[in-house]
């Protein structure tokens, strides 16, 4: 074992899926938006873990999972820089930031009551107005809402 894996606060896995540096406060609200209390895979789930950037971060680690884009996207809204670790044979085989995505389908709910998306059965599409703020502007009614009091699809 390298010296590097023996400061590791939650073991290493073979396979899968590491999202860490989530903010502690947004690590519950991930492992929901991900289903994760439904999966049967092997998670292990670290709270209020020491972080040199965040002071406190959660860490999720999912054997033998790996996300699609949409998975990712969804984790965007709420933890905007945590960082996906893809994981072959105990080694990270790719990194990602997340971030959120300039144009989102199907995963935000328009909150227009009057906003067709919410009064027909069709698909929702926002597109990020302002990164900084957190914006979206909903391609049907154009209402814009900002991140932090959407509704997660």
């Amino acid at each position: 074992m390298t010296e590097n894996k023996t400061e590791l606060q939650v073991a290493a896995i073979e396979n899968g899926t590491v999202i860490d540096h989530i903010p502690s406060d947004k690590l519950f609200k991930v492992v929901s938006l991900l289903g994760i209390e439904k999966m049967d895979n092997n998670v292990t789930i670290g709270f209020n873990l020491e972080s040199k950037k965040l002071g406190k971060k959660g860490i999720i680690k999912i054997a033998g999972k790996f996300f699609e884009e949409e998975e990712i996207n969804r984790i965007s809204l709420v933890a905007p820089n945590a960082h996906i670790n893809v994981i072959r044979n105990y080694e990270i085989v790719e990194k990602k930031t997340i971030s959120i995505p300039d144009k989102m389908v199907g995963i935000v709910k328009c909150n227009n009551p009057k906003c067709i998306t919410n009064n027909e059965p069709m698909t929702t599409i926002f597109t990020l107005t302002d990164r900084e703020k957190g914006i979206l502007k909903c391609h049907y009614c154009e209402k814009e809402q900002n991140k932090n009091n959407i509704e997660v699809l």
